[in-house]
């Protein structure tokens, strides 16, 4: 027998379990206080002789913390760390954020910054007017790209080996109104280029209408994605009009700043 590999089958899989046990932790349902030993291994599925021994590494490097008053579980601040490190090194958050927070203001709902990760969008910020409806988004939190605004305005501009796949996979509806045949999405993506701008029409949560544009690196392909959300009472029809083509102004001004020429080019028509 080959031992070599039994090995590294068994390391991969207890590495996948351990990560397991980092989200379930992650997304406590709680108040933040964490997860009881007896409640952890029932979300993770995991008994409690192989719970304790993933996360023994875990707890070593910090990434996992246990209070020692309650045995209670919560991230460690080597997540904050880890997070972080990876934020330092996203410059667009930093070119970004002045930018939303002007059009967060323009429209007086809540702006995100999003970039694509597999068949998924990552929120890389949020920006909110304290004073309207605040959205339930947070940033490092993920969704479906197919049925979010920011992910359809990234697929549109994207090569078809990124969109094929995402469109060839199963796509569930989220609501009522997400759009799951692939040609739909593909006739929408069209729209999409045609106009500049992306709209979510209660596709990704029932009471919630997105507007979003994408944004552009230096080599002119597109990087991440704006968005301005809102409830769907607020963000009307004609509210939409409205905001979309100032979503799509503001995602050519942070294009340009990442030195895209086809940005630049479309704000010097627009001056």
């Amino acid at each position: 027998m080959n031992t070599e590999g039994k090995d590294a089958r068994n390391s991969s899989a207890s590495l996948r379990k351990a990560l397991a046990l980092l989200t379930v932790v992650a997304e406590e349902p709680g108040n933040g206080d964490g997860l009881a030993l007896v409640e952890l291994t029932r979300l993770s599925g995991l008994n409690k002789s192989t719970l304790l021994r993933l996360a023994a590494p875990l707890l070593e490097e910090n990434l996992l913390e246990r209070d020692h008053e309650t045995g209670k579980f919560r991230l460690g601040h080597g997540c904050l760390r880890l997070g972080q490190s990876y934020l330092d090194r996203v410059d667009l958050r930093s070119v970004a954020n002045g930018e939303l927070r002007s059009l967060m203001r323009a429209t007086e709902s809540t702006c995100h910054l999003v970039v694509l990760s597999g068949h998924d969008v990552v929120y890389l910020d949020k920006v909110e007017d304290e004073a309207t409806v605040r959205m339930a988004s947070r940033v490092g939190a993920t969704m479906p790209a197919y049925c979010t605004a920011v992910g359809k305005a990234m697929l549109a501009f994207s090569p078809e080996e990124v969109v094929g796949p995402i469109l060839a996979a199963e796509l569930h509806p989220l609501t009522e109104k997400t759009i799951t045949d692939p040609s739909l999405l593909r006739a929408d993506f069209e729209t999409i280029r045609r106009r500049g701008y992306s709209i979510d029409d209660r596709e990704n949560e029932p009471e919630v209408r997105c507007v979003a544009a994408p944004i552009f690196g230096h080599d002119d392909h597109v990087v991440a994605a704006l968005s301005v959300s809102s409830l769907s009472s607020r963000m009307t029809a004609k509210r939409v009009r409205e905001v979309g083509p100032m979503a799509a102004e503001t995602s050519l001004r942070i294009s340009a700043k990442l030195g895209s020429r086809r940005a630049s080019a479309k704000l010097a028509k627009l001056a």
